[in-house]
């Protein structure tokens, strides 16, 4: 049976309360997150900059609505028994927008949001030119969406994130200061401090903000391994496009080189997916597309039910057939 929403919420609360580190990647795609629950995560993100990316084609400025980001979201978790932990941006506006904000996606089956202290129209939280609203004003955000959420469900988790390392005017500093009010004035459940840049600031950070710490690194040195981020007190480290860009990478590499060979491309790509030590990713599977067939014979009647066994598709693996002739229709 799949988990209820209820389930899942329960599920991330016991993450954010367990002393060990959480590992969370993310994408933008329902099959991104179904392929990290195969892998073995235990939760995954939907990327804002993901959704205007690969949905839209356009940069993570605050273009995406809030019906398309909840649209969204519904879908990744209908398909998921792993929470879903999802980008809300600014919450779309003022404490008034993320009121609104709160009760549209908690109603749409996720787990977790995140609202972060940027002014709108928000920038992509790893560029220049982010600017923050005031810390009075944030926490009013950071408020309003406990007392929204409060009123559907107590266990869906809110996470307040800050941007201000990196940002006009802000730094380290100011980030903790923000941080540690967005849990003891605001009442979030956990804080993304977004581009720390040195273990030191981490291992602080972690020590005084009151509640679980996210991040994602920012800094110049190379990241930390996992085992630091546990000893350093992190709670989530999220690799929040890891997914989609890790996809957008294969695509144009296979594009490019089977626009320079053509079919010889696709057969040693093929081949490649193939001899993959963790093996091809059982897309039926993914998609429930057993569920179709077993829908049918349960409900359409007898004249409505169509034809499986004299009808075939066509083979989409070619590893297997050294010849030009063509497949026969057991293979197909």
């Amino acid at each position: 049976m799949p988990r209820s929403a209820q389930e899942k919420r329960k599920t991330f609360r016991a993450l954010l309360e367990r002393k060990s580190l959480t590992v969370m990647p993310g994408g933008f795609s329902p099959l991104y997150a179904r392929l990290a629950q195969e892998a073995g995560f235990e939760s995954f993100f939907l990327a804002g900059s993901q959704l205007s990316a690969f949905l839209y084609g356009v940069p993570d400025n605050g273009i995406v609505g809030l019906r398309e980001l909840v649209d969204h979201a519904r879908h990744m978790a209908a398909r998921t028994d792993i929470p879903i932990f999802i980008d809300a941006d600014t919450g779309f506006g003022n404490a008034v927008n993320v009121h609104f904000t709160m009760q549209e996606c908690i109603r749409a089956g996720v787990a977790a949001l995140q609202i972060e202290d940027q002014e709108a129209p928000k920038k992509s939280g790893t560029v220049a030119g982010r600017r923050c609203i005031s810390l009075e004003e944030a926490v009013g955000k950071v408020q309003a969406a406990v007392a929204a959420r409060n009123e559907l469900d107590p266990d869906f988790a809110i996470c307040a994130r800050t941007d201000a390392i990196g940002a006009q005017g802000g730094g380290f500093e100011d980030a903790l200061k923000r941080s540690i009010a967005y849990v003891r004035d605001g009442g979030a459940d956990f804080v993304w401090l977004n581009s720390v840049e040195t273990r030191d600031e981490l291992a602080r950070a972690c020590a005084e903000i009151p509640a679980p710490v996210l991040t994602i690194w920012g800094g110049r040195e190379a990241p930390p391994t996992l085992a630091d981020y546990e000893r350093l007190g992190l709670r989530i480290a999220l690799y929040p496009v890891m997914a989609a860009t890790s996809g957008l990478q294969a695509a144009w590499e296979l594009l490019c080189d089977f626009k320079a060979r053509g079919s010889a491309a696709l057969i040693e790509w093929d081949a490649r997916a193939s001899a993959s030590k963790w093996g091809r990713p059982d897309v039926r599977a993914l998609l429930g597309a057993d569920k179709i067939r077993e829908i049918e014979e349960r409900y359409l009647p007898p004249s409505q039910r169509r034809d499986y066994a004299s009808t075939w598709g066509h083979k989409t693996s070619y590893t297997d057939a050294p010849s030009s002739s063509p497949p026969s229709r057991t293979e197909r």
